[in-house]
């Protein structure tokens, strides 16, 4: 069985390679520009193009037989390449996997906990930032009437390896102000989960998941002042709290306000249930990832 990777260059899309390539799976990366040495798999085959650009790919899925799309898109652009890739491979029974992400079901909070916390099947008001990416969810389960082995793969927050880009802003927070930040009363979170441990869920999904389903995969939870605290403790600097304003300062827009802003807190159940998936007992704490090097030269530039 052969497997495309699409975002192959990216955190996840390399990790993914890894993977697949470890469990013996024939395995291609599809990625814009040349790959990092880092992330430079030799037993890869990789592909360049533009997903932007649907004849640079479409060509390309004849010959696969498992497709994974893990680039990451504007909403409005990822919903136009997956809507050309399931159109491409209607009828052929092929697998094909978005990856999709919990941001679709955030909460904006300003800095404080929510109690609420979502399983795969349950129902949710979409987040007014990120929740139009629901419908490109829609469009993949929906495809299962179409002939394809389609599912949607939703994870938390991703972290392992030094690739964590939450992470990364909270070091650079300290670089640009001396201080270990988060916004309001840093209570809110993302349910989290060790990108190797999220590589394995795609594996199950490719050989045990269900036409249709959709998976999310979740090992833990820690709040932003927390993750703050324990940098600052590595760094001896202070944490500050900011509020909206400051918090756009320093990371964007974007980041300030669907993550920094926001709680989002995921289950499991379909997943661990259905697939009989569970994460390695020694990455169930994110905080084991914030002395890797990557983040430390946030601070060093």
């Amino acid at each position: 069985m052969n497997v495309l990777v699409f975002g192959a260059s990216g955190y996840l899309g390399s990790h993914l390679i890894d993977h697949f390539i470890a469990a013996g799976y024939d395995t291609s990366g599809f990625c814009r520009t040349p790959v990092a040495p880092a992330r430079n798999n030799p037993q890869c085959h990789y592909v360049y193009g533009d997903l932007l650009d649907v004849d640079s790919f479409v060509p390309l899925l004849e010959r696969y037989d498992v497709i994974i799309q893990a680039a990451q898109l504007n909403l409005d652009e990822e919903l136009q390449a997956v809507s050309a890739m399931l159109a491409a491979i209607k009828g052929s029974g092929k697998t094909f996997i978005m990856t999709s992400g919990t941001g679709v079901l955030s909460q904006r909070t300003d800095g404080d906990w929510s109690e609420d916390t979502f399983a795969e099947g349950d129902d949710f008001v979409p987040s007014k930032y990120i929740g139009a990416r629901l419908d490109t969810e829609n469009l993949v389960r929906a495809a299962t009437s179409k002939g394809i082995r389609a599912m949607v793969v939703r994870p938390p927050l991703i972290w392992g390896n030094g690739g964590c880009p939450v992470i990364a802003q909270l070091y650079q927070s300290a670089a640009t102000s001396g201080a270990v930040c988060y916004i309001g009363r840093g209570l809110n979170l993302y349910s989290n989960v060790h990108v190797q441990d999220l590589a394995g869920v795609y594996q199950l999904a490719v050989e045990k998941g269900q036409p249709g389903a959709l998976y999310h995969a979740v090992s833990g939870e820690l709040n932003y002042r927390s993750l703050a605290e324990a940098i600052a403790a590595r760094l001896d600097l202070p944490t500050r709290s900011v509020d909206l304003g400051e918090g756009i300062e320093l990371w964007g827009k974007f980041s300030a306000l669907v993550a920094f802003s926001s709680c989002s807190r995921s289950r499991c159940p379909r997943t661990r249930h259905e697939l009989g998936w569970y994460p390695a007992t020694d990455r169930l704490d994110i905080r084991d990832d914030l002395g890797h090097p990557n983040y430390i030269a946030q601070v060093q530039r």
